[in-house]
């Protein structure tokens, strides 16, 4: 009896912290790109998606924007299609898009919302094609080298770039209480899909929706120092410091992008968070501690 008396006074607790969080947020638009190991392990997928109906029941308006790259690896490896990278993107031909498509625009989108809906909500799956939401121009990569005297320009095949987002269609979503789940597929003027990345594509959406936060989940535990410790509190400013002295670097570079791009664009705060904690957005979002880097313009 004592135990259970304990636990109820924890989980009273909990709420009690969790309040101003709430009424601070009721009414705001939260932009999540959800992927990593957050999407391969069970557990997490199942605390992910009571954590999106959560914030929607309080009455914050969450939109998913999913990647599934390791995904669309696996299918292409079972069809012997070879993976091509460069600059960390993948070469994508006609035939790779097709399994793009059906990857991100029918298994894990699907999959995101079948979960979502299980659990409670109300959720609806888009690619950027629909009612054209994310239109998208095609990325040319520079690339250069030491043994190259001049950058050469690469036509990496169906890789976008997102020039415009129709925020019409999400917010008649959103204040329908549906839960927009949304494939990183864009559309160009000449009909053409684009494999766009999803940070880039979920930075935008933040950008154009004046949202609260853009929360980018992760496979590590935050931006870290040169010795470890996980920053958090940050300013442009000092993450510019940061990625001048080499603390920033490599993979992580792109991922910042998208984070100071929507700060400096109309986004409240960018938070770089550690998905393979349980409940990970919840922690970050109604505590005081967070579980990862928050990224601001003040």
């Amino acid at each position: 009896m004592s135990t259970n008396r304990e636990t109820a006074i924890q989980v009273a607790s909990v709420l009690s912290q969790a309040l101003p969080y709430i009424q601070r947020f009721a009414g705001k638009t939260i932009v999540i790109k959800y992927g990593g190991n957050a999407m391969e392990n069970e557990e997490l997928k199942n605390s992910f998606a009571r954590d999106i109906v959560l914030m929607k029941s309080v009455g914050i308006n969450p939109i998913v924007v999913h990647g599934g790259g390791p995904q669309i690896g696996e299918l292409l490896s079972k069809l012997n299609i070879e993976s091509h990278f460069v600059n960390g993107m993948r070469v994508t031909d006609s035939a790779t898009m097709d399994v793009v498509e059906m990857v991100l625009g029918g298994l894990v989108n699907k999959e995101i919302v079948a979960l979502i809906n299980r659990n409670g909500g109300k959720a609806i799956g888009l690619t950027g094609k629909d009612a054209n939401l994310i239109r998208a121009t095609q990325l040319k990569v520079d690339v250069s080298s030491p043994e190259m005297q001049k950058s050469e320009i690469i036509d990496i095949g169906h890789v976008g770039e997102v020039s415009e987002v129709n925020q019409d269609v999400i917010n008649m979503l959103t204040h329908s209480d549906v839960i927009p789940v949304i494939a990183p597929i864009g559309v160009g003027e000449d009909g053409r899909s684009y494999n766009i990345n999803a940070d880039l594509v979920a930075g935008k959406v933040a950008e154009e929706l004046n949202a609260e936060k853009l929360m980018l989940l992760t496979n590590i535990s935050g931006l870290q120092d040169k010795e470890g410790n996980v920053m958090t509190g940050l300013t442009t400013e000092q993450v510019d410091e940061l990625i001048a002295d080499g603390t920033i670097y490599g993979g992580m570079l792109p991922k910042i992008g998208c984070a100071l791009s929507a700060v400096n664009n109309g986004v409240t705060s960018a938070h770089i968070i550690d998905g393979r904690v349980a409940h990970a957005t919840l922690l970050e979002i109604f505590t005081d501690e967070g579980v990862g880097t928050l990224i601001t313009n003040n």
